[in-house]
């Protein structure tokens, strides 16, 4: 079972409403735009989500130099439209039980939205290099598509 001790919260507020928010975490067309961090891509063909509960999703990150090839996914565990999205993070094949589980919060704030990342499962801290600074990177990359 995962150690849902570990884990951290970034918080971060765009420009955006709600529900640009919620199609950008729940659209292949639009993940595919925004769902890497610096260096990487991840080809629209390599994305599928399928946002309901007992579903899955799974995307391809490449490396931009290298073009080596990285396969994350998950399954979804709650889904409440346009305010809270709960979903395993790891490898596609991968036990939902022993994967880290992601949690997004999505709050209007006035003219702007509120989106609370929350990893559970796995350690991480600000200039880690790895999964902290790369989600970071991730919510940046989601800041520049949602403009």
């Amino acid at each position: 079972m995962i150690d849902t001790a570990k884990g951290f919260t970034i918080v971060s507020t765009y420009d955006a409403t709600p529900d640009e928010v919620w199609t950008a975490w729940t659209d292949a067309d639009a993940a595919a735009q925004w769902w890497f961090p610096r260096g990487t891509s991840t080809p629209r063909e390599t994305v599928e989500i399928d946002a309901r509960v007992g579903d899955n999703y799974v995307y391809t990150m490449v490396n931009d130099a290298t073009g080596d090839k990285v396969v994350s996914g998950g399954v979804y565990r709650e889904v409440l439209p346009l305010e809270r999205l709960v979903f395993t993070w790891g490898e596609p094949d991968g036990d939902p039980d022993d994967s880290p589980i992601v949690t997004i919060t999505i709050e209007p704030v006035g003219n702007r939205t509120r989106m609370t990342f929350d990893l559970r499962g796995v350690a991480g801290s600000k200039g880690d290099g790895f999964f902290y600074d790369g989600w970071q990177d991730v919510l940046d990359s989601l800041g520049r598509y949602l403009g």
